[in-house]
C-alpha cells in the first residue's frame, strides 16, 4: 500500500508563516490524511496566538474535508514543542492567550481522529496536545512533562482534568505539580503514549496507524471520536478556577516573575513576589 507525496496547502488562499499544512492520499483507499506541523523550530516550536490562528484554520479545513480520514499533529525540526512562547507572554498579554485561545479545543472539535507524532521535547502546552489527541506515537528521544507552575502559567478546567482519565489521578498530579520530565518509555508505561519507535521509524509508524483508520468506515470513526470526546464536554471550561480564586493573577508580581526568571535564566522566587503584594 502506497501514498502520494505530501502536498502543501494554503488555507483560504493565505500563506501561513508559523504552520506547515499538508495533505496526501492513500492510493488504494482513495482517501487521505492531513498533517499540521508547527514551524517555529528556532523557538522549539513554542506557540503564540498567531500560531494558533493558523492551526485553527488547518484543523477546520481538515475536519470539513470529506476526503480526509485522520489528522497528524507534529513539529518541524527535532522537537514536538515546548508549549506557550514565554518570550511572547512576558510582554503582558498572557491573559488574552489564556482566556481567548484554548488550543486543545481544536483537537476536541475536529471530527477526524488526531494522531500526535512526537519527537524531542513535548512540554507544557504541547504535552496537552499530545494527551488530548486520540493517539500519540513517540520516538525514543521524546521527553514529556509539564512546566506551567515553574513559569507561573496556570491551567485548569478540562485541559488539566482530562489527564486524570489518561494516566490516573496520582500520576496526573505528579505531572502537573512536580513538573518532572519523563522518557518515552516512562510515558508508555503510564499510558501517556500508544507506541514508542526509533526516530527513523516515526513516519512509517504513523502511516501504519493512518492506514488502520482508513480501513474502517469513516462515519463510524467520526461517531466514535465524538463519543469518546463527549466526556470532555462534561468537564468545566478553561479559566474557571483562575477567575474565581485569583481574579487578578495575570497582573500580579507572581505571574510576572515566572516568564521574567525564565528569560533571565535564573531560579524564580515566587514567594518573594507574593510578599510584594502583602506589603
Amino acid at each position: 500500500m502506497t501514498w502520494t507525496p505530501w502536498t502543501q496547502i494554503d488555507t483560504l488562499g493565505t500563506k501561513m508563516e508559523e504552520v506547515v499544512y499538508e495533505k496526501k492520499t492513500h492510493t488504494f483507499f482513495g482517501a487521505g490524511v492531513a498533517r499540521i506541523s508547527v514551524n517555529r523550530p528556532k523557538r522549539y516550536n513554542a506557540i503564540r496566538p498567531e500560531t494558533e490562528d493558523e492551526m485553527f484554520r488547518c484543523f477546520y479545513d481538515a475536519s470539513h474535508d470529506p476526503n480526509i480520514g485522520a489528522v497528524i499533529l507534529t513539529g518541524i525540526g527535532d522537537h514536538f514543542g515546548t508549549g506557550g512562547d514565554v518570550a511572547w507572554e512576558v510582554w503582558g498579554t498572557r491573559k488574552r492567550f489564556y482566556h481567548e485561545y484554548p488550543p486543545n479545543r481544536m483537537i476536541r472539535v475536529c471530527k477526524k481522529p488526531v494522531i500526535a507524532a512526537v519527537k524531542g521535547y513535548c512540554i507544557g502546552g504541547h504535552n496537552h496536545f499530545a494527551y488530548c489527541s486520540d493517539f500519540t506515537i513517540a520516538t525514543e528521544t521524546a521527553i514529556f512533562g509539564q512546566n506551567g507552575p515553574r513559569v507561573a502559567s496556570p491551567s485548569d478546567g478540562f485541559v488539566t482534568q482530562y489527564l486524570v482519565r489518561v494516566v490516573g489521578a496520582k500520576k496526573a498530579r505528579e505531572l502537573w505539580m512536580g513538573c518532572h520530565r519523563y522518557t518515552a518509555d516512562e510515558a508508555l508505561e503510564m499510558g501517556l503514549v500508544n507506541r514508542v519507535v526509533p526516530v527513523d521509524r516515526l513516519d512509517a509508524e504513523v502511516d501504519r496507524w493512518c492506514e488502520d483508520i482508513l480501513k474502517a468506515s469513516p462515519a463510524c470513526i467520526e461517531i466514535l471520536k465524538a463519543t469518546f470526546d463527549g466526556e470532555i464536554d462534561a468537564m468545566p471550561n478553561i479559566g474557571l478556577k483562575v477567575a474565581s480564586m485569583y481574579p487578578d493573577f495575570f497582573d500580579s508580581p507572581e505571574c510576572k516573575e515566572g516568564p521574567a526568571s525564565f528569560l533571565e535564566k535564573r531560579q524564580p522566587n515566587f514567594w518573594k513576589a507574593r510578599q510584594q503584594v502583602q506589603h
